[in-house]
């Protein structure tokens, strides 16, 4: 398993495209009853892998600079929103986007921040936004309790996956967000998110992510012999739900 945060979802970019979460559009709606999207803007969606978040931004009518350093991500989200004309796809990373200065006006990060280097994305950030720019940081938070699924599948993670905690990006705290974010002017929203699997859906869901071990790893049959297992246990009607707290972060840059 590559340890370059660039190269972690190459072999995964299918399920990813199939299986991750969308976002709620109350996300969006709650930044438009703030006035920070508005319409005639450009906004920069930094680490935007396949286009997920990028898609909601794009239905806003404004300007979305898509910068991912992913070439297989980068080209499903290409496949994706190529009959959007206001799509522009970079090759680029948070330390080093190749955006104009001060050019944009609203920079996201949906599931990404976490992978950036801090030190070197703030100064790019700095470097790319208008005086005013905003920043949003968005996360689907994956509830780790609240059901004897959800618990089972946790234990899973922990159990099976030996990058899990690693990466996970909780381990990003309002500590670092608030290092990018004018504390004075931070504001947060959160929302609800869910997703229903049968089960080639959950285990699609499960290989989705950058810290689950290959095909080719040892931890690998146990892994899905034990997720069978949980979906069995708790399916209902062949089902089995996810269920996200979708955090956001947004404010003025700290400068």
């Amino acid at each position: 398993m590559s340890k370059d945060p660039t190269k972690r979802f190459s072999d995964r970019v299918d399920n990813y495209v199939k299986f991750r979460p969308s976002y709620p559009i109350e996300l969006i709606n709650h930044l438009k009853k703030n006035q920070i999207i508005t319409t005639g803007q450009n906004i920069a969606d930094i680490g935007s892998g396949t286009g997920i978040f990028s898609e909601l931004l794009l239905n806003t009518d404004n300007n979305v600079w898509a910068v991912e350093p992913n070439k297989d991500m980068r080209l499903a989200a290409e496949k994706n929103l190529k009959n959007k004309p206001n799509f522009i796809s970079v090759d680029g990373s948070a330390e080093k986007t190749t955006l104009k200065e001060n050019s944009i006006d609203i920079i996201t990060a949906a599931q990404s921040f976490h992978w950036f280097d801090l030190e070197k994305t703030k100064k790019e950030f700095l470097r790319i936004l208008k005086p005013n720019g905003i920043i949003a940081l968005i996360w689907n938070v994956r509830n780790s309790e609240g059901s004897p699924f959800l618990i089972g599948y946790e234990k899973l993670l922990n159990t099976h996956c030996p990058d899990y905690l690693l990466v996970n990006h909780m381990n990003i705290g309002l500590e670092k967000i608030m290092h990018f974010i004018n504390p004075k002017k931070f504001q947060k929203f959160s929302c609800q998110n869910v997703q229903t699997f049968d089960y080639e859906g959950l285990k699609g869901r499960l290989k989705s992510s950058s810290y689950t071990p290959t095909e080719e790893q040892p931890e690998y049959p146990m892994l899905i012999k034990d997720l069978e297992k949980l979906f069995k246990k708790f399916q209902v009607n062949g089902k089995v739900q996810f269920q996200y707290n979708c955090k956001m972060y947004f404010g003025p840059i700290f400068k």
